[in-house]
């Protein structure tokens, strides 16, 4: 692999390129926004295939109208717990409305991310029982509810303030995860006319509308591959059908735009996760940063667990890096 992983998240910083959610929110429609639903989605679907159409709605404010509409029976994520959180009802995740647990320039983030504006919200679509970020995403509750308009110009002010020696790279929407907020986030981009690359920072247990909803939005995923197997997703994460949903949405999100994809080793966990899932990678994907990372530590309920509630040791991580190599796989400097 070569130097391409990176080609447009570049260009966009260099100005010669502009953000994807600047062009969809540019791309204009002939759509009633009250019409039901099929027929929005059919105007969606229609609008990623050619884009030269005219009308009075944009295809940003489309995709924050579906949105909107799918938190009636919520379907965010792979749980498709069908919750009416406009209404209330609170689905596995706990997120009713959106609520920042913190926003600031993040400097420990991959190199070429760095400085990144993250936006971090409460609330999880996994239990990960080792998460780094208990306090957060266990308790969708904590943070406050940012007014969208309000978040838009902080954004804005952020790029506009950056310093010339380092400017602010990204804006990097994170958690917990991300995908319960995906009205919100639409929303605040409707504000926005910050020239900043958007990146979704996630576990990627998306629903494949969802995936949709974020093509044209997303400038870099940001992903977290944890596991190897379905087993020790459900074991450690409360997640089931792992494996063919994450690898869908890599492969849908390579599709969309680029890529750089974390997998924390985990002690125990090289043979039934680590050397799986670079495998997939690298007969899957092309053109992808990996980073390979070992800053496991035993948070939260991880002592329960005996495989787990230590920290890494040398020649595991050793392991994994070799196996990256061998693999031939481009991997974070």
């Amino acid at each position: 692999m070569g130097s391409r992983a990176l080609d447009r998240y570049y260009a966009v910083l260099d100005g010669s390129s502009r953000p994807r959610y600047l062009i969809t929110g540019d791309t204009r429609m002939d759509v009633q926004l009250s019409g039901p639903i099929q027929s929005l989605w059919d105007a969606h679907d229609h609008a990623l295939r050619d884009t030269d159409t005219c009308g009075a709605a944009t295809l940003l404010e489309l995709k924050g109208e579906i949105a909107r509409r799918m938190l009636s029976r919520c379907s965010m994520c792979e749980r498709r717990c069908e919750a009416n959180r406009a209404s209330g009802e609170v689905g596995h995740c706990g997120v009713l409305q959106a609520r920042v647990s913190s926003e600031f320039l993040h400097t420990g983030e991959e190199p070429d991310l760095v400085p990144s504006h993250t936006i971090f919200f409460a609330g999880c679509t996994f239990d990960c029982v080792f998460c780094q970020n208990w306090d957060i995403s266990t308790n969708p509750k904590s943070g406050r509810h940012v007014q969208p308009r309000t978040l838009a110009r902080t954004i804005e002010q952020r790029f506009l303030g950056g310093s010339l020696s380092q400017p602010v790279r990204n804006v990097n929407w994170v958690g917990g995860d991300p995908t319960p907020n995906i009205a919100y986030i639409l929303e605040v981009l409707g504000e926005c006319t910050a020239s900043a690359p958007q990146v979704w920072n996630s576990n990627m247990y998306l629903s494949e509308e969802s995936m949709k909803l974020l093509d044209g939005v997303v400038d870099l995923y940001l992903t977290d591959f944890k596991y190897g197997n379905d087993g020790c997703a459900v074991r450690l994460s409360n997640v089931p059908d792992y494996m063919r949903v994450v690898t869908r949405n890599h492969s849908l999100a390579r599709m969309q735009a680029e890529m750089i994809i974390r997998h924390l080793v985990l002690p125990g966990h090289v043979e039934c996760c680590t050397r799986p899932v670079l495998s997939w990678i690298a007969s899957n994907l092309r053109d992808v940063k990996v980073n390979v990372m070992a800053q496991y530590r035993p948070e939260h309920r991880a002592k329960e667990f005996p495989e787990i509630s230590r920290r890494l040791i040398a020649s595991e991580y050793e392991e994994a890096t070799r196996i990256a190599s061998d693999l031939g796989l481009e991997t974070v400097d």
